[in-house]
């Protein structure tokens, strides 16, 4: 087998260079914030701790709920969504679109007890989907994002023609910036079929929008709602006069009972004349899509779609999210989605670590570039805990995003006046006692200590685990650091 020319690797080198600085830090923030994403279900139990839990429900129950949160939600109401009980998240959801936007939970037997803000949640994966950016634009941007860390990916594997050789060799001990490098490079061998995955669905899911338009240009001559309507079921005829609100109840009598779950109903205009519903069903073994029946006003079925006749393009389509976000399999899945996640996290920290320690070593040392990205890596998390303490007090998201970009620019503004070791160690611990009052707030405020739902108190308890170690590792940190280096002694 002939070699890899040195010359091709070193222009695939500079390339992977080129790309990673390029992209880094928002790299960074997209893998950050998705590796935390993973857990948007259990968060979202977290944050509405002192609702009831809700195993499963009746029609009658759900109508209930359904003509409650439509009498709560006042005038001017175009869609409820209501999300249904399940292992993941065991709480009668309804989010009423209006004039106002509103979410509530409902006990099991459909009764309104609570408005139900998701701040947190909704802020850390709309941070992962589209950067708190208008939708299509943040979201293109991710998509772009992911296309450059896919390329990243190959250009780095094309450029260690010895990577799988050297997979399990660690030259630990010696230079910090061999170190790591080769950390670097064993976690990006370790988890490629993982970094993979994420970034070819995560450029997918954000370019969706643009796939779309050319679709609709190529087979359509412009009109994307033709590509939209091929996935989803047009809406009934509209018909704006008033209405009783909308029976669900013979719409559940007509659902096949085959075993499916039901996660979703979305019903449109419900206090019109032309109302209709959509119920997804999902089936507990397939990963890819599920069964969706459309009911206009009086029950009858005019779109009926079986995930079981999808397609390949269809299932490929349908499980993109799931295998995106690691929402499959349980919690095992998802701590793993996690940990592999903090390792692309990693990845996208210590590459720019590594171009800055070699300039360094050959002489050209860029303090200011290290200070930016010292306070770039450490002031996001800081930046996101904060946001969590945000959620919790205010319960709206605008203040959330204000307290994650105050406290990202402050860090930036104080790389101009410490040292890159200062800033890290600051981060870590600033990051770390955020958490812990962030957990502490939670069980003062949000009904932590009385929390029925034992998913806050396993949140609570990983908060603080994970405060804690920041702290203790800056501090470890610290004292090696201040120990004074080794005097050679002449014999």
């Amino acid at each position: 087998m002939s070699r890899i020319p040195a010359g091709f690797v070193r222009a695939v080198l500079r390339g992977h260079s080129s790309l990673g600085l390029a992209f880094a830090a928002l790299i960074y923030l997209v893998c950050l914030s998705g590796s935390i994403a993973v857990f948007a279900h259990e968060f979202r139990r977290w944050e509405s701790a002192a609702a009831p839990q809700v195993a499963d429900v009746t029609p009658d129950a759900v109508q209930t709920a359904f003509e409650g949160a439509i009498a709560w939600g006042g005038p001017g109401v175009e869609h409820v969504y209501i999300t249904l009980p399940s292992a993941d998240f065991p709480r009668l959801l309804l989010y009423v679109d209006a004039a106002e936007d509103r979410q509530y939970v409902a006990d099991a037997k459909g009764q309104i007890v609570e408005g139900s803000a998701f701040a947190w949640t909704e802020f850390i994966t709309r941070l992962h989907i589209n950067l708190h950016l208008p939708q299509t634009w943040g979201g293109f941007l991710v998509g772009l994002i992911g296309v450059a860390l896919l390329s990243s990916l190959i250009s780095g594997i094309l450029a260690h023609p010895r990577i799988f050789r050297d997979a399990f060799h660690l030259r630990l001990g010696g230079s910090k910036r061999l170190q790591e490098a080769d950390l670097h490079n064993r976690l990006g061998v370790w988890a490629l079929p993982f970094h993979i995955i994420i970034s070819l669905t995560g450029a997918f899911l954000g370019l969706t929008t643009i796939i779309v338009g050319v679709l609709g240009m190529a087979m359509f001559n412009g009109d994307v709602n033709k590509v939209y309507a091929l996935f989803i079921p047009a809406p009934p005829v509209d018909d704006p006069r008033p209405a009783p609100v909308l029976d669900l109840r013979p719409m559940f009598a007509k659902l096949p009972q085959d075993g499916g779950r039901i996660e979703y109903v979305f019903t449109e205009h419900p206090t019109e004349t032309g109302g209709a519903a959509l119920f997804n069903v999902k089936h507990p073994d397939r990963l890819a899509g599920t069964d969706s029946y459309a009911f206009r006003r009086d029950a009858t079925i005019y779109n009926e779609k079986q995930a079981a006749t999808n397609n390949l393009g269809e299932d490929i389509l349908a499980s993109a999210g799931t295998l995106h976000f690691g929402w499959f399999g349980g919690g095992i899945v998802k701590i793993v989605y996690f940990a592999l996640g903090l390792g692309l996290t990693y990845l996208a920290a210590s590459g720019v670590n590594i171009w800055l320690a070699r300039r360094r070593d050959k002489g050209h040392p860029a303090p200011g570039w290290e200070r930016a990205w010292a306070a770039t890596v450490w002031g996001q998390p800081a930046g996101i805990a904060a946001a969590a303490l945000a959620a919790l007090v205010a319960g709206t998201i605008v203040p959330t995003i204000a307290t994650w970009l105050i406290v990202s620019l402050a860090f930036l503004l104080a790389a101009i006046r410490l040292s890159a070791e200062k800033l890290s160690a600051v981060g870590s611990v600033t990051t770390g006692a955020l958490i812990l009052l962030a957990a502490a707030t939670h069980l003062a405020l949000r009904g932590g200590i009385a929390a029925a739902d034992g998913m806050a108190w396993i949140v609570n308890a990983a908060l603080v685990a994970g405060g804690l170690f920041l702290i203790l590792w800056a501090r470890r940190r610290s004292v090696v650091a201040a120990k004074p280096a080794p005097v050679a002694v002449a014999a």
